[in-house]
C-alpha cells in the first residue's frame, strides 16, 4: 500500500475550521508508527490544466486565484489552487498505482467531492475523484467505478460525472444533510443511496454493500473511492453511527471485489480520524481488525 502526501496541504487554516491540519498531520503520524501495515510513501506530483479542464471551466481554475472566500464554509487561503492542484495530483498517482496491481491512499487536504463542475464549496475546491475518473477513461479504460462512503451527498462528483459514458458512481449519505442533494438518481450512472440520520449501523452496513454491488455490476476495471469517515458516530458534523469496526470492514468489502482500488481521503472531522484511517487501510490490506 502506498500512502500518498505532502506536508504542504497542512500549510493553511481557518481558525475553529472543522476541516483542519491536524486532519491529516495526526494520520500521518500515526501511520508512520504502526507497525502493522508495510506502507511506503509518495509525493503528489503535478497536474496540467489540460486535465483540470476535462472537469472544470478555465474560469473556476481563474477564481481560485482570486483572494476572495467562495461561501462560509470555503474560505480563499494564498495558495489554495496549489493545494488543491495537488489534491488532484494526488488522486490521479493513486489510480496510477492501481492500474499498476499496487493498493494506494491519497492522504491530502483540501477534499474535493463538493466542488462542482463550476464552483468550489463545501471544504472543496476541484473535484479530485472525478478528476481522476475522466483521466482514466482518457487514458484508455473503458469502465470506471465511483464509491463515495462519505456522511455527506458528493454532489460534486455528481455534477462533473453525471452523463458520462463509461462512468458509474454511488454515494452513499445522510439525507438530509449538507448539501441537501442526494435524493434521487440522476443522469443514467449516477445512484444515490440516502440514508436517514440515526441509521443502525447495521442498516448503514446493509446500504454500503447495496451501493457496491450497484458499482461492482458496471464491471469496473478499477474503483475509486471517495473515503469520507464522517459518518462515524462521534463525527461532530452529521448524525452517523458507524464505528471503526465499520470502516475496516468497508475495506474488506472493497478488497473482496477482486478490482483494483484507490482511496483519497475526503471528510473525517473527530479526533479519532487517524484510527478509523488506519481501521479502513487494514480492511483493504486484508489484515485482521485490532
Amino acid at each position: 500500500m502506498t500512502l500518498i502526501t505532502d506536508e504542504r496541504c497542512l500549510g493553511y487554516r481557518t481558525p475553529g475550521h472543522p476541516e483542519r491540519p491536524t486532519r491529516v498531520g495526526r494520520t500521518t503520524d500515526l501511520l508512520k508508527l504502526q507497525k502493522v501495515l508495510e506502507l511506503k510513501w509518495a509525493e503528489p506530483g503535478t497536474v496540467g490544466d489540460e486535465v483540470l479542464l476535462r472537469a472544470h471551466p478555465q474560469a473556476l481554475l481563474d477564481r481560485l486565484q482570486v483572494p476572495e472566500d467562495f461561501d462560509g464554509d470555503t474560505a480563499y487561503h494564498p495558495g489554495i489552487a496549489d493545494h488543491a492542484r495537488r489534491g488532484v495530483a494526488g488522486a490521479i498517482r493513486a489510480l496510477e498505482l492501481a492500474r499498476a496491481g499496487e493498493g494506494a491512499f491519497c492522504l491530502l487536504r483540501p477534499p474535493g467531492h463538493h466542488a462542482t463542475r463550476n464552483s468550489a464549496m463545501g471544504f472543496c475546491y476541484l473535484g479530485s475523484l472525478a478528476i481522476a475518473a475522466l483521466h482514466a477513461r482518457a487514458t484508455g479504460l473503458d469502465r470506471v467505478g465511483l464509491f463515495d462512503f462519505d456522511v455527506h451527498h458528493g454532489n460534486g462528483t455528481e455534477d462533473i460525472i453525471s452523463g458520462q459514458p463509461g462512468i458509474v458512481f454511488a454515494s452513499v449519505h445522510q439525507f438530509p444533510c449538507y448539501p441537501g442533494t442526494g435524493g434521487e438518481d440522476v443522469g443514467g450512472n449516477c445512484f444515490n443511496f440516502p440514508v436517514a440520520p440515526r441509521t443502525p449501523r447495521d442498516a448503514w452496513r446493509t446500504t454500503l454493500r447495496r451501493a457496491l454491488d450497484r458499482v461492482l455490476a458496471s464491471k469496473p476495471q478499477v474503483i475509486g473511492v471517495s473515503a469520507g469517515f464522517d459518518a462515524y458516530a462521534r463525527d461532530p458534523l452529521a448524525n452517523g453511527t458507524l464505528e471503526r469496526e465499520d470502516f475496516h470492514w468497508i475495506g474488506t468489502q472493497l478488497r473482496e471485489c477482486g478490482v483494483p482500488v484507490f482511496s483519497i481521503l475526503e471528510g473525517g472531522y473527530s479526533l479519532d480520524l487517524p484510527d478509523l484511517v488506519f481501521h479502513y487501510l487494514l480492511g483493504l490490506e486484508g489484515k485482521e481488525f485490532r
